[in-house]
C-alpha cells in the first residue's frame, strides 16, 4: 500500500510535466498553511521530481489556461490524506500485531484468568477498511489523469489518444477505458466492511468487526 502512494507521487509529476500542468500548486506556503503531514510530504516530493524540468520551463510564458484539472492541481492534497490514513492504518496493526488478544487471559500481576474481549477485530477492521479506501482513492485521481491525457479538449497540445494518427490508431484509447474499469472495480473493493455486521452463535457473538 505505501508502494503505492510512493510511485503515485512519481507518475503525478510526470503526468503533471507530460500536459505541461503548473509546479504553483505544489508551493511550500500552501501545504504548511493546512498542516496536514502527507500533504506537505507530497508536495515536497513533487517538487523535487519535477525541479529543473526543461518542460516546465518551456511554458511559463504565454500560457493561456489559469488552474489545471483537480486531478493535476489537486495530487498532493489527495494522495497526501491517503498517505496520511495508510501511516494511520500501520500504526493500529503494529500496535496490534504486538497485542495480547486471547481469550480469557491470565494475568501475571494477580494471577487471575480473564475473559474480555480483546480478541475483537474492530480495530484491524476499520485499519483494513482505511487502506482500501485509500488506495483506491490513489487509483481514482490516477484514472483521471489517464483521461485527462487522452483527451484533446483538456490535454493542452497533446494528440488525441496520444497517438499521431487519432481515429484511424485508437492509440491509448483501451488503456484509459481499463482504468476506468479498474477504478470501478476498486470502488466496490473499497467498500466498508466493518460497518456490516451480523450477529452469530446465538447473538453470543452479536457485533463482530468483519475484518477477515
Amino acid at each position: 500500500a505505501w508502494l503505492a502512494a510512493q510511485s503515485s507521487l512519481v507518475t503525478s509529476s510526470l503526468s503533471t510535466d507530460a500536459i505541461m500542468g503548473s509546479t504553483a500548486p505544489f508551493t511550500p506556503e500552501i501545504h504548511s498553511l493546512r498542516g496536514h503531514a502527507g500533504q506537505i510530504e507530497a508536495a515536497a516530493t513533487m517538487r523535487q521530481l519535477l525541479e529543473g524540468s526543461v518542460i516546465r520551463e518551456s511554458h511559463r510564458e504565454g500560457d493561456t489556461r489559469v488552474q489545471d484539472p483537480y486531478c493535476i492541481r489537486c495530487q498532493p492534497q489527495v494522495t497526501g490524506a491517503a498517505m496520511d490514513v495508510l501511516r494511520q492504518a500501520g500504526r493500529t496493526l503494529e500496535i496490534e500485531a504486538n497485542a495480547a488478544t486471547d481469550n480469557p487471559l491470565v494475568l501475571r500481576s494477580t494471577g487471575e484468568i480473564v475473559s474480555g474481549g480483546n480478541f475483537h477485530a474492530e480495530p484491524v477492521g476499520f485499519a483494513a477498511d482505511m487502506m482500501a479506501l485509500a488506495i483506491s482513492e490513489i487509483g481514482a485521481i490516477a484514472q483521471r489523469r489517464i483521461a485527462l491525457m487522452v483527451d484533446p479538449v483538456l490535454s493542452f497540445d497533446l494528440p488525441a489518444f496520444l497517438t499521431p494518427k487519432p481515429g484511424l490508431n485508437s492509440g491509448y484509447m483501451i488503456a484509459e477505458v481499463t482504468s476506468a474499469a479498474l477504478m470501478s472495480e476498486n470502488k466496490h473493493l473499497a467498500t466498508p466492511c466493518v460497518t456490516d455486521s451480523t450477529p452469530t452463535s446465538a447473538n453470543q457473538e452479536d457485533h463482530v468487526s468483519m475484518a477477515a
